[in-house]
């Protein structure tokens, strides 16, 4: 017997925002997860799979027209017409309390009760199916206890939406622990709700989150996916994770340091990327960059600003061997100025590095003049105009203050990169 087990699909999810990215592949980021399902189907037809576990949240909330269910019922049919059997629980963004529209049901396609616990029984395949889904959004007990007695002679799996005893970035709904799932008696535990893939226990039993199918911004990195299971005899036999996503985030740092040249922070990231898509280059991949280090290029974003992003976007177009789009360029860069020499300066630098130095460690200073720096500031972004700046982050006002006296050092003249004059 082979099953697959997945969730967090989030079929149709918004992604909002995507139009404020020029050039951003907005059709093929907003069908991702349409595609992810698709190839979730492949699998399991290629892999002649007897069941499909889906854990919740197949979708992202009540469906704003009926074309997401509908592709979604299209999907199930394809399975069933190949014997394929799925049980579904529902989770917090699709939970019963949730999604108003209906559809026909798909015979073969069992979607757990949100009032009660259930067993299914298959006997031919020697396994027993349990679930529960949630009959609103917040499900603040532990659904464990209300789970039924494991079925002799089958493999038990249990299909459970949860945050165990809490994941970071998401919501304690249906909490629980793992000692309580190994006290159910089951074989494995097929788990929803957290989108980065866990091997909470391998064995006995085996409990799984499989994390979501599809990324959806540069916080979920990484291969996303689903796990393929053998059972034989009542017994897994084989286990593994089967990369699915059609477009993979990466969130990562491009050393610039010691790089003195636009030309040559371009060349360093083109070998970067390649090695960053080398597994799979059959995919979209979108990249958060953070470009850091001690560089000369921190002056020559301060005298043109947007420069650096720029190059990096310039040698995306040399990489033609790899489906790649900048998401974001974020800068961490350092001026390699001597600030104790130029803090000893008698002239206009070092009145400026003094004044930095003297705000930067001080942070009643700090915050005094980032809140001055906002009030005196035009046609600010949309959530900088907004925000209270009492609220940010001190290091983030430090970032502020740097960039600040770098534009600043960049406009003395006769200053060169070292801090000394021409």
């Amino acid at each position: 017997m082979k099953f697959i087990h997945a969730a967090d699909l989030h079929v149709d999810s918004p992604l909002r925002g995507l139009d404020s990215y020029e050039g951003a592949p907005v059709a093929r980021l907003r069908s991702a997860s349409r595609q992810a399902l698709m190839a979730l189907v492949e699998l399991a037809l290629e892999q002649s799979v007897d069941i499909v576990l889906l854990a919740g949240d197949i979708y992202d909330g009540n469906w704003a027209d009926f074309r997401t269910g509908l592709f979604f019922r299209e999907q199930m049919l394809r399975l069933r017409r190949a014997g394929i059997l799925v049980f579904l629980v529902k989770g917090n963004h699709d939970a019963e309390s949730q999604i108003t529209k209906q559809l026909p049901e798909v015979e073969g396609v069992h979607v757990f009760s949100a009032h009660k616990s259930e067993s299914i029984d298959l006997e031919a395949l020697g396994v027993a199916v349990h679930g529960r889904s949630f009959p609103h959004r917040a499900v603040p007990e532990d659904l464990v206890p209300l789970y039924p007695d494991p079925l002799p002679g089958r493999f038990n799996i249990g299909l459970l939406h949860t945050s165990l005893t809490g994941r970071e970035g998401h919501d304690p709904y249906a909490p629980t622990s793992v000692e309580a799932l190994c006290n159910k008696g089951y074989d494995y535990f097929a788990l929803g709700h957290v989108h980065a893939r866990e091997v909470v226990r391998p064995s006995d039993p085996r409990i799984v989150f499989p994390g979501n199918l599809q990324g959806r911004h540069a916080k979920e990195t990484g291969p996303k996916g689903c796990e393929l299971v053998t059972v034989e005899g009542g017994v897994i036999t084989a286990a593994e994770f089967v990369p699915l996503e059609v477009v993979r985030w990466h969130q990562f740092r491009l050393d610039a340091s010691g790089l003195s040249s636009v030309d040559e922070l371009a060349r360093h990231f083109v070998g970067q990327a390649r090695e960053l898509v080398a597994d799979a280059r059959d995919r979209l991949h979108a990249v958060r960059l953070v470009v850091h280090g001690e560089s000369v290029l921190h002056r020559l974003e301060a005298e043109q600003p947007g420069s650096i992003a720029a190059a990096i976007q310039a040698a995306t177009q040399d990489l033609d061997d790899a489906d790649l789009w900048i998401e974001q360029v974020r800068l961490d860069l350092q001026s390699p100025l001597d600030r104790t020499a130029a803090a000893g300066r008698a002239d206009a630098v070092g009145e400026v590095v003094r004044l930095v130095d003297a705000i930067g460690t001080d942070q009643g200073q700090l915050k005094a003049w980032f809140a001055q720096q906002v009030a005196e500031m035009k046609d600010l972004p949309g959530a900088l105009a907004d925000a209270d700046p009492a609220l940010f982050d001190v290091d983030a006002m430090r970032v502020f203050l740097a960039d600040a006296e770098a534009t600043v050092l960049a406009q003395l003249s006769g200053v060169t990169a070292e801090g000394e004059t021409q």
